[in-house]
């Protein structure tokens, strides 16, 4: 509801606990209190990730953040939620418990996108796969109401963005409420939480009721229906709204405003011509006090026409500079959403990554090995956010579109630590990016434009014109950065949005030249337009484009380098012959992928959105509007997932009885125009293999093999393992 300019992280007056000082370590137990000299916690962040002081971790980047304010921070990693008993081991909070599933959504990390539960979890101390349940945050909290009923609890990290309206949820196959009213939480806290943490937390501390804080951007709370925070606020119903582009319509310049004669006078009306300032101030006032209405809970349930044209209007007022607070029934209830949180600045950025984190795990895991922590110990995270606006991500939902950056100097200093600090180290820094690789720095150019814009995209369906695509400052920190004394190499592991890299030459030769260890992974997703239009991804022309300049600089340089491209099967908007399309481009190229993904559909994307509904949201949304193409038979995903792995034999049987139904017989043979061959390899025949009942959707024709495939890549080239990263569910474009 706030809208005016954001208070620095910095500007507070620190709580009086800032007498005691730096921790080690965030505590986990009381013996650690008492050496620290506390009697409480002023707040007690529960988590399901093991804790690891290291600002890559939520828990540890926002505990650090709150400490350097003087207040007392404990953590209870994955505690045992079979009893109350664990929520008790730090006492009760002087303020509040933060209630976090951890750096990942719960169902992510525990199920594999066909519902079966994962061998293992990257955040937890040996890898260990049972040490979280599922909706952690509802578990978590609903414990910690157990054990301290007197406490406010606080929800959020992505588990709880994803959740914070009703929402299609893949693993029970159905709408469910808002995680507000199931978690019983006194508020939710969505997106980076920097800001409201820190408003939160003084006025806790400095007595306010926390049912009373319903002001700060970036939370959302339970309310009576009809609620308002003030009696000239006013309603708009979302269906009123649901249209491209700017909400209102352009002001007129020679609209003039009427004052018409009082009852009884016999004067003549007089007429004031109202000036364009201020007709636009009364315009942005009333939109800052203006409410959207999603339809509600039951609403979405019923009708996916509804819940498609909720996730659309959702996403349209995600922009900080210009949403509006949402509002969406629940039986008798409403839950608020404020407007987003306003963006860190840099020097903010710099002053949160700047704390004094141990940048390891807590020593009570002992020598115990966390995969997560091993993946990112020698890597630094120098912005976050995406403009990207991938359907199926989960990026934007979360951290916003809005890039924001570190300086130069605060990113070199962390080198310098790990390179002085980290163990086994040995000089080479594994990743310098973030959600993408090279979005570092980019904007719009101008603060107006960027403040008013509804696209869900910068850069589809091309580069929007207005955004600054300049890759200088991040060519600058790569040379400044293998500069520092002790740096042998740094490699740049994050996505990389290789639409915007063709646009700077000077950047690709710097990349490929010094920061490719080998391979590359960029992340094309599909070939057809189809569903690349579904996913709001550039076509393979970029890619093309792209793949001449890093073959060019890689022999300049004198390196055998490859790309290895991501795809993705059974994405809404993908058909059979989509994924056929895709193989033969695989196999005129050389490549045989490995580890391949099938789409998974997570809350509030607007991917899942398509999934679930059919309907495409990225258009006005009606009952006869687009219709979607959904994969949700085992067997259908199964067959568009082999697609991708054309090359082993396992899948031959079903992908021969496909191309017989689409009547593509003439790709089965022993040739290099066949995709695979009419024999099956002894003791390589899939189990429980038969009749493939496939709903086959429109045909289009195939493009013919070419008589002499493109050259291939490397001789059994493997599709390497995707590690889950730390900061979101996928990374990159």
């Amino acid at each position: 509801m706030s809208s005016g300019a954001a208070k620095p992280l910095t500007s507070y007056r620190p709580h009086w606990a800032k007498r005691f000082g730096i921790a080690p370590f965030l505590p986990m137990s009381r013996a650690e209190m008492q050496a620290l000299g506390w009697d409480q916690c002023d707040i007690i962040i529960v988590t399901g990730d093991a804790y690891i002081d290291h600002p890559s971790f939520g828990m540890a980047l926002v505990g650090r953040l709150l400490e350097a304010q003087g207040f007392r921070v404990g953590i209870i990693s994955q505690p045992d939620w079979q009893s109350a008993e664990a929520f008790r081991a730090l006492g009760a909070p002087a303020l509040y418990f933060g209630i976090t599933a951890g750096n990942m959504d719960s169902m992510v990390n525990r199920y594999t996108a066909d519902r079966k539960i994962r061998s293992d979890d990257a955040y937890t101390p040996n890898g260990a796969a049972d040490r979280r349940p599922d909706r952690a945050v509802v578990v978590y909290a609903q414990r910690a109401r157990e054990a301290f009923p007197d406490a406010n609890i606080v929800v959020g990290s992505i588990e709880a963005s994803l959740r914070r309206i009703a929402h299609y949820d893949y693993w029970s196959d159905k709408v469910r409420r808002s995680v507000l009213p199931d978690s019983k939480a006194d508020l939710l806290i969505f997106g980076n939480a920097e800001r409201a943490l820190m408003e939160l937390s003084h006025r806790l501390a400095k007595g306010e009721n926390i049912e009373s804080i319903r002001d700060l951007r970036g939370t959302a709370f339970m309310v009576p229906r009809g609620w308002r925070p003030t009696a000239e606020w006013g309603e708009a119903d979302s269906t009123t709204l649901d249209t491209p582009g700017a909400v209102h319509a352009h002001p007129d310049p020679y609209a003039m405003e009427e004052t018409k004669m009082k009852a009884g006078a016999g004067d003549a009306a007089t007429v004031r011509i109202v000036p364009k300032a201020e007709r636009l101030a009364a315009r942005k006032d009333a939109r800052a006090h203006t409410v959207v209405r999603l339809p509600s809970y039951e609403q979405v349930r019923e009708d996916p026409v509804m819940y498609a044209h909720a996730s659309r209007v959702f996403h349209l007022e995600s922009n900080p500079g210009n949403a509006r607070a949402l509002v969406q029934g629940h039986g008798d209830r409403d839950v608020w959403l404020n407007p987003p949180p306003i963006p860190l600045g840099m020097e903010e950025m710099d002053h949160v990554y700047g704390l004094p984190y141990r940048r390891a795990p807590h020593p009570a895991y002992g020598t115990a090995r966390i995969p997560a922590w091993e993946m990112i110990r020698f890597s630094v995270n120098i912005m976050r956010g995406c403009f990207g606006g991938c359907t199926f991500c989960s990026i934007t939902e979360h951290e916003g579109r809005i890039i924001q950056s570190r300086s130069e100097a605060s990113i070199l200093r962390e080198i310098e630590e790990i390179r002085d600090k980290t163990p086994g180290f040995t000089g080479v820094v594994s990743d310098l990016g973030g959600p993408t690789a090279n979005m570092y720095r980019m904007a719009c150019k101008d603060k107006k434009i960027e403040s008013s814009c509804r696209r869900l995209s910068c850069v589809y369906p091309g580069i929007c014109e207005n955004l600054g695509t300049d890759h200088a400052p991040l060519v600058s920190l790569y040379r400044k950065a293998r500069a520092l004394p002790g740096i042998k190499k740094i490699l740049i592991g994050s996505g990389l949005r290789y639409d915007l890299a063709v646009k700077s030459p000077e950047y690709v030769r710097e990349l490929v030249t010094h920061h490719v260890g080998g391979y590359l992974k960029i992340a094309p997703e599909h070939t057809q337009e189809g569903p690349l239009s579904k996913m709001m991804k550039p076509g393979m022309g970029s890619y093309e484009r792209f793949k001449q300049m890093f073959d060019r600089y890689s022999k300049e340089a004198g390196k055998e380098q490859y790309l290895i491209p991501y795809f993705i099967a059974a994405h809404p908007g993908t058909t059979d012959e989509d994924m056929l399309e895709l193989a033969l481009w695989l196999k005129r190229n050389g490549f045989r992928l490995d580890q391949v993904q099938t789409f998974l559909p997570t809350p509030l994307a607007l991917a899942t959105a398509m999934w679930h509904t059919e309907k495409n949201p990225l258009r006005k949304v009606t009952a006869d509007s687009e219709t979607v193409p959904v994969v949700r038979a085992g067997r259908q995903r199964k067959l568009q997932k082999a697609f991708l792995r054309y090359h082993d034999p396992a899948n031959w049987p079903l992908l021969r009885e496909a191309l017989k139904t689409m009547g593509r017989v003439d790709l089965i043979g022993p040739g290099k125009r066949h995709l695979i061959p009419a024999w099956q390899p002894a003791g390589t025949m899939a189990q429980g293999e038969g009749k493939l009942p496939l709903r086959m959707a429109t045909r289009r024709p195939a493009a013919p093999m070419p008589a002499k495939p493109g050259k291939p890549g490397p001789t059994g080239q493997r599709h390497p393992t995707v590690p889950r990263h730390p900061l979101s569910r996928r990374k990159g474009g």
